[in-house]
């Protein structure tokens, strides 16, 4: 992939698409299934490394850049399982702190991190999941040596060719998709990007910059990775005898609409929602849309992130309420820009992209 086309960006490399002759190459050149030395050795790099899994699942990407922040991608199913920025000068060892929430499933994988959704819309309405399936291709690498580093994974499902590609840079990580349809009908799709954000405390847990947004009571997207199923995220929490400080009154019922009044959305109970423009609204000429980006806020760390959306229309944003304690002592948040309420349409001969930027300016 030409490094013009990913690594000089706002939004990381994910809007353009690369021209891959030369990395066609190296990708056809790796063992299948691949291993960490054959992946090393078509893709290795400064700033990228591949590492085998003891346990003999997938490899692991291991990205670094000069500052210090670091990522590691779970090659196999494509997720974030670290994502690790420097936000102090000189404090706390190396300045870097990790910022997402990961806990041990079934047969102690990893679940948690930053992990795609993507599900094909029939024509009776059901979804079902593009990437149950074959795993992940390592299909190109790009760096600048310094500041950014890049993975791009691929697969084909039926006639639909799926990139995806994660890119660290020194104040943010990306992860963005691209989907092309090569067949000769249009292809409903849904999909999104879910991140499990770490806090410190339960109590000092918020998101500012959904003020004024529409919202509803909602399940997540079904997810193999989500600490939460849908059914757990959309159970009701009964009201602790004491007060936490704040976090709104009654949650509405699912399909209820309402609109966003706090400037700061305190999310110490437990909540699953989508801020979007309703389905009916958007049959207007005009409406609104939801925020492109918003901000998480850790009282206690005093740290911020700022989630930008690009492409996708919705927003999902839960949090766990009491059910924090089942996957470890650190509460946490499950968000991300989606596409959940209106399926995407990608005609034939067409690409749609969309993607998410963590970001921040803490230093």
């Amino acid at each position: 992939m030409a490094t013009s086309s990913v690594l000089s960006l706002h939004l990381p490399s994910c809007a353009r698409r690369a021209v891959r002759a030369s990395s066609s190459a190296a990708a056809a050149a790796v063992a299948s299934p691949a291993t960490a030395q054959s992946l090393e050795e078509a893709f290795g790099r400064k700033g990228l490394k591949f590492v085998a899994d003891p346990a003999g699942g997938a490899p692991t990407a291991e990205l670094s850049v000069r500052n210090g922040s670091s990522l590691q991608l779970r090659l196999g199913d494509g997720l974030v399982t670290s994502y690790r920025p420097k936000v102090y000068w000189k404090e706390k060892e190396d300045g870097c702190r990790e910022v997402l929430h990961t806990a041990a499933g079934e047969a102690g994988k990893v679940k948690g991190g930053v992990g795609l959704v993507l599900n094909e819309v029939s024509s009776s309405g059901a979804a079902e999941s593009l990437l149950a399936g074959s795993e992940w291709t390592v299909t190109d690498a790009d760096s600048d040596s310094y500041d950014a580093v890049q993975v791009e994974l691929g697969r084909t499902e039926g006639k639909l060719e799926i990139t995806y590609v994660v890119t660290l840079y020194q104040l943010s990580m990306a992860t963005a998709v691209i989907v092309r349809n090569t067949g000769s009908k249009p292809v409903e799709l849904t999909s999104a990007v879910l991140s499990h954000i770490k806090f410190d405390k339960r109590r000092g847990t918020a998101v500012e910059g959904l003020r004024g947004c529409s919202y509803c009571s909602h399940p997540p997207p079904a997810a193999g990775f989500s600490l939460l199923t849908p059914a757990e995220a959309m159970k009701r929490e009964d009201p602790p005898w004491f007060s936490l400080g704040g976090g709104g009154g009654e949650e509405p019922k699912q399909g209820v609409w309402t609109v966003e009044d706090n400037q700061y959305t305190i999310l110490n109970k437990k909540v699953s929602r989508v801020y979007a423009a309703p389905p009916e609204e958007r049959k207007k000429r005009i409406y609104s849309t939801a925020p492109s980006s918003f901000i998480t806020i850790d009282q206690y760390s005093g740290l911020g992130f700022r989630l930008v959306r690009m492409g996708f229309e919705d927003i999902y944003l839960s949090s766990p309420g009491g059910m924090y304690e089942k996957f470890g002592k650190d509460y946490f948040l499950c968000t991300g820009p989606a596409s959940m309420l209106v399926p995407v349409v990608v005609n034939p001969d067409e690409e749609w992209r969309a993607a998410q930027v963590i970001e921040h300016d803490n230093l």
